[in-house]
């Protein structure tokens, strides 16, 4: 799904959250709903018996969703849509790997729920309520989206809570810094639409491949770090970048980066900036919508050079 795309979801969701819930009535789940939900059957156990592994119950204006807590077999989960704001009956779910909840009433992580779900590798809570994200576990998580939120800072992702996430999406929350994001096997993070101003602990960040910043508040990227030994993708379109020295942290990443999309910043249209990009990063490929030619390339490494033979 492209950047756009995951942007209209986000708003939508919020136009969801704020409509009037008088408007829809809301029921409780039963086995009249449940049941032409279910598909994917499977043998379970010992292989002498079968279940369904798969529900879906989009669009089905629950409220509660306590009457699933019997189906231990499930494995994949899609309850999107609804009205639903009290998760404990997924604690029984021991078995599912993923589990869809976008655009419900969620306001936070109850309990010990999620640390019953010891097998869960994607989860996806989308256009909800959530302020926060402690209490939250995921061991066996690899993707995670929380966009669309009300998510003001990041206590909690730690980790040895989330050894194998690779994916992390933030999408339209409302955070102002990027501290509080302590996974250093993460490989792609997505914090477009947010307010951040401050890039703080992308020390941390050592196995990031794709770092997606468009739409906030950054005036400079002063957080940047060596340490970033694999980002290879950064979106840091639409900030608040007024000239070229707001981009000299770039040179702390340049061994790996290979595409940076810095358009629609307030220098973009008042200074050419390829040339002082591709001098601070060598080996990049693409700049915006346009690739590097061989041409520019040849320009900026005879710049460099130049350079060098003055400084000696």
């Amino acid at each position: 799904m492209d950047e756009e795309s995951v942007s209209s979801d986000v708003e939508n969701g919020e136009e969801n959250q704020d409509e009037d819930e008088e408007a829809i009535e809301v029921r409780p789940l039963d086995q009249d709903i449940i049941i032409p939900g279910l598909s994917l059957l499977c043998r379970t156990g010992n292989g002498l018996r079968h279940a369904f592994i798969k529900v879906v119950l989009k669009d089905k204006r629950l409220s509660d969703m306590a009457a699933i807590s019997n189906y231990v077999h499930l494995r994949f989960m899609d309850v999107s849509n609804n009205r639903i704001s009290d998760l404990s009956p997924l604690s029984s779910l021991t078995q599912l790997l993923w589990l869809k909840i976008d655009k419900n009433y969620v306001t936070c992580f109850q309990g010990q729920t999620f640390s019953q779900l010891a097998y869960l590798q994607w989860l996806s809570m989308a256009a909800n309520r959530l302020t926060e994200v402690e209490g939250l576990v995921g061991p066996a998580l690899e993707s995670l989206n929380l966009s669309g939120n009300r998510i003001q800072r990041l206590n909690g992702l730690e980790s040895c809570l989330f050894s194998k996430l690779a994916t992390l999406e933030l999408r339209g929350n409302r955070l102002t810094t990027t501290n509080g994001i302590n996974l250093p096997n993460l490989q792609r993070l997505y914090l477009a639409q947010n307010l951040i101003t401050s890039l703080e602990g992308m020390e941390k960040l050592e196995s990031l491949t794709t770092l997606h910043l468009r739409n906030n508040k950054l005036a400079n990227l002063d957080g940047l770090s060596a340490n970033m030994k694999c980002l290879q993708y950064l979106n840091i379109r639409s900030n608040d970048f007024l000239d070229e020295t707001c981009l000299r942290a770039l040179g702390h990443v340049s061994k790996t980066l290979r595409v940076v999309v810095l358009s629609e910043n307030p220098l973009d249209g008042t200074t050419d900036y390829r040339p002082y990009v591709l001098t601070l990063i060598p080996k990049l490929e693409r700049l915006d919508k346009e690739p590097v030619s061989l041409e520019e390339r040849a320009e900026v490494w005879k710049t460099i050079k130049e350079e060098h033979n003055h400084n000696d």
